[in-house]
């Protein structure tokens, strides 16, 4: 009760200190807008646009309907200065390349790994797109990340968002009808939530994939951001990818989080699990109950004093590290991204939940509606 009243009492100043800023006019001076033009185009016949939302304290999110994007996510430091947080392409052209697929997407049908691209479903056998050795990574080659979202609604702080994935579409069955809402509120949260219906049963399991750096993008190494993850355990992995379908206690691994640390401190660790994620790429078990929504992870930049933290009704998180950023990828302004200079955190089923009859199941029923929040809330310190 203490921690909650005490967060409560942060986020009132830190909004009261925004709306002062604010009734100063300068409250944005130092904010540089994405330009709509870059972000315009036609793809497979659909319009693709760039769509702003801010909030009543300055805080501003840019995302485009090409796979949902969050292409920035301007934050005030303990200063008032605002930072762009978030990598991401410069213009759309480059956010079609395939090495900028995942940048700030929506991820679906399948989120993570799914073990030699198969899985059984009420007797069935499906075989899903092969796009990561001979497993299934993120929905496959054109997953929700690589598709034109038709906009439902836009304003008010809220870009509403729907796909319709036909059965059979990267191997999955069913025909899946996904909203998915970005709100960016007054609490300064950027809340993402999911819904999805079919007419087959299938398996589902959708997430948000920015790659953040709370000093600011570019900003060198998250090494210096200190994280702390709401989890007991993590679900190991084998050199590919996939978990073992074990559950391992983080405590006496360089994986615990459980109270806040600096992510640079473990990181090259001689750890076999280490080696296998080239740092961490782990899905993470959080304290909590099946589908109640709760604290997950918080992340905490001491040079800027931002603070981000995650909350979930979904049973894990996915912490990766940014271990295969490697300098070659330009962003906005020119940016090279460099390795391990962003970090993910992806709220989700656990990785290859299909094939683990002990994982939390991502099957979805006829007449069933999957649900799904991933809210990250800002802070300063």
């Amino acid at each position: 009760m203490k921690m909650v009243i005490k967060r409560y009492l942060v986020l009132i100043f830190f909004q009261f200190l925004l709306f002062n800023m604010m009734s100063q006019n300068n409250f944005d001076s130092n904010i540089d807008l994405l330009k709509k033009g870059d972000f315009e185009t036609i793809i497979d016949g659909k319009k693709v646009s760039l769509f702003r939302l801010k909030n009543d304290f300055g805080l501003i999110a840019e995302i485009s309907n090409y796979g949902g994007r969050v292409l920035s996510l301007w934050l005030p430091d303990r200063e008032g200065n605002f930072s762009d947080v978030v990598h991401g392409p410069a213009s759309i052209h480059d956010a079609m390349d395939e090495k900028y697929q995942y940048f700030g997407a929506i991820i679906g049908r399948y989120a993570n790994r799914v073990q030699n691209a198969q899985f059984i479903l009420e007797g069935n056998t499906y075989n899903i797109t092969r796009n990561n050795g001979e497993n299934h990574l993120h929905g496959g080659v054109k997953g929700f990340n690589n598709v034109v979202w038709d906009v439902i609604a836009y304003g008010g702080g809220k870009l509403e968002l729907s796909y319709f994935s036909k059965d059979g579409e990267e191997g999955f069955p069913g025909n899946l009808k996904v909203l998915v809402t970005y709100e960016l509120t007054n609490d300064n949260e950027l809340k993402i939530s999911y819904s999805a219906v079919t007419d087959r049963p299938t398996v589902v399991n959708l997430t948000h994939h920015s790659f953040f750096n709370l000093a600011g993008a570019g900003e060198g190494t998250i090494y210096d951001h200190e994280l702390q993850i709401n989890a007991s355990s993590f679900t190991p992995i084998d050199e590919n990818g996939i978990p073992s379908g074990l559950m391992q206690e983080v405590k006496n691994t360089p994986f615990d989080f459980s109270k806040k640390h600096r992510i640079g401190d473990r990181i090259d660790l001689d750890n076999e699990q280490l080696a296998y994620g080239n740092g961490f790429d782990h899905n993470y078990i959080i304290n909590k109950d099946i589908g109640e929504t709760a604290y997950a992870a918080s992340v905490f930049e001491p040079s800027t004093g931002r603070i981000m933290e995650v909350y979930t009704n979904e049973p894990g998180i996915q912490f990766y590290s940014g271990n295969f950023l490697d300098g070659t990828v330009k962003g906005k302004k020119g940016i090279l991204y460099q390795k391990r200079s962003a970090f993910c955190l992806e709220t989700q089923h656990y990785p290859n939940s299909p094939n683990e009859i002990n994982f939390p199941s991502t099957a979805l029923l006829p007449g069933e509606t999957y649900s799904s929040i991933c809210i990250y809330r800002f802070l300063t310190d």
